[in-house]
């Protein structure tokens, strides 16, 4: 049997992470390969619970540690339900966000003590990593905007004010630079096009998957 991989998609708002993940899935579907497509917050049915209460109301509807909480409770499951069954039986699964997500949100950009929340992490999910992290880096202006013209209910980080995205953007090319074996920054100005053209050589290069 293959081994399955995890590859995580990570950015601010309006980066194009979604648009990237679907690209993704359907080449390798095209080549034959078992491909798992899920997000974070959610990815099943309890986890996509526990989205609504994050992702819709008040800015400041939950504190920094009240939403690292919630976050971790749909991860568990995630990872239990879906995630892990699925690379066990060879499948590569493409998530749209991940824990860099927590810390990058919750901790750069909320103020949550970085090591805390990464403790959290060992503690939970028994230091699971990604096999690879596509980070896509806008300009927060830009990310905003495109964020904007999105039709749907999911605002809340969206309202959090443009200082908090700037450290948000901050806080994950900290963590593309403290880890440069597992992620790799992409700029998300380009086209759609070179950007997945830049996440397949990504694949060859880090993951040697054609």
């Amino acid at each position: 049997m293959n081994k399955g991989r995890f590859i995580t998609f990570e950015g601010g708002e309006g980066t194009g992470k979604s648009t990237q993940v679907k690209l993704l899935a359907s080449y390798l579907s095209l080549s034959g390969v078992d491909v798992v497509q899920t997000r974070e917050p959610g990815g099943s049915p309890s986890a996509e619970e526990i989205r609504a209460l994050l992702v819709t109301g008040a800015a400041d509807r939950w504190s920094p540690l009240a939403e690292t909480l919630l976050f971790y409770a749909a991860r568990v499951e995630h990872w239990r339900q879906i995630i892990e069954p699925s690379i066990a039986r060879g499948a590569h699964v493409l998530c749209d966000r991940f824990a860099d997500s927590t810390i990058a949100y919750q901790a750069y950009a909320g103020g949550l003590d970085r090591h805390m929340v990464e403790m959290l992490h060992r503690l939970v999910m028994s230091g699971v990593e990604p096999d690879l992290t596509i980070v896509l880096d806008l300009p927060v202006d830009e990310g905003l905007k495109r964020a904007a013209s999105r039709r749907d209910s999911e605002t809340r980080f969206e309202r959090k004010g443009r200082e908090f995205h700037e450290r948000l953007r901050q806080g994950f090319l900290d963590i593309a630079h403290r880890f440069p074996n597992r992620c790799l920054v992409i700029d998300a100005s380009q086209s759609i096009e070179r950007i997945h053209s830049a996440v397949l050589a990504a694949l060859k290069l880090r993951l040697r998957l054609e």
